[in-house]
């Protein structure tokens, strides 16, 4: 992330910092219990009833106005949230993620002014290559986020990480590897950070989207 300015005339926010922090430093950062353990349960319940009411579709890849469906790419299944017609629980994720664009907003002059969220759910033995969050023909995307929802018993073996491949020295590529527990949120630079979500072992739960930029 380019360099920043900032206002300095109200409270700060530790976690909120931190996250800044990251991002200007190596254009991407993990943290953990960005909500309350409770809403993160709720918010596993919310997606779990929404899959078996055969509300999610098979995602696809591309823009949405070139959306081409490909499994041996791509492998989860999403539901769209809408933010004008959200649950009680989904209220309570928008208010935190609306805290932090607003924060990001008034500290760092993003001007973030849409966000675009869903519900992913990558069935056992599925996962997503190697790819960038951005397209040719629109490069609104500033951050991408997700926010894992998996059951607290995850562990590495499950697999399902997320790999994000940086530039290294001497242009030497550098994998990190980010386990998806519960709980946890990445953020990162969408026209920078190539990556992938590795094989999932079991079902992996999470909620993916954007802030974008108009």
């Amino acid at each position: 992330m380019a360099a920043l300015y900032r206002e300095m005339d109200f409270e700060l926010d530790p976690l909120f910092e931190t996250i800044i922090s990251d991002l200007m430093t190596q254009d991407y950062s993990v943290v953990d219990h960005f909500i309350d353990p409770k809403t993160v349960s709720l918010l596993r319940n919310s997606l779990l009833a929404h899959f078996e009411e055969d509300r999610f579709k098979k995602a696809a890849i591309g823009s949405k106005t070139n959306e081409v469906i490909a499994a041996a790419i791509r492998g989860d299944y999403i539901l769209w949230i809408d933010e004008k017609v959200q649950t009680q629980v989904e209220t309570l994720f928008f208010k935190r993620l609306n805290d932090l664009v607003a924060y990001l907003n008034r500290t760092c002059f993003l001007g973030i002014l849409q966000t675009e969220f869903h519900y992913a759910l990558y069935p056992t033995g599925t996962g997503y290559k190697r790819h960038l969050d951005s397209f040719q023909n629109d490069n609104k995307r500033k951050l991408s986020i997700a926010f894992y929802l998996n059951f607290e018993d995850w562990s590495q073996t499950d697999g399902g990480a997320l790999a994000l491949y940086l530039e290294g020295d001497q242009s030497e590529e550098q994998t990190i590897l980010v386990n998806p527990i519960a709980g946890r949120m990445v953020i990162f630079e969408s026209q920078k950070i190539p990556h992938e979500v590795l094989i999932a072992h079991r079902d992996r739960l999470s909620i993916t989207g954007w802030l974008k930029t108009s």
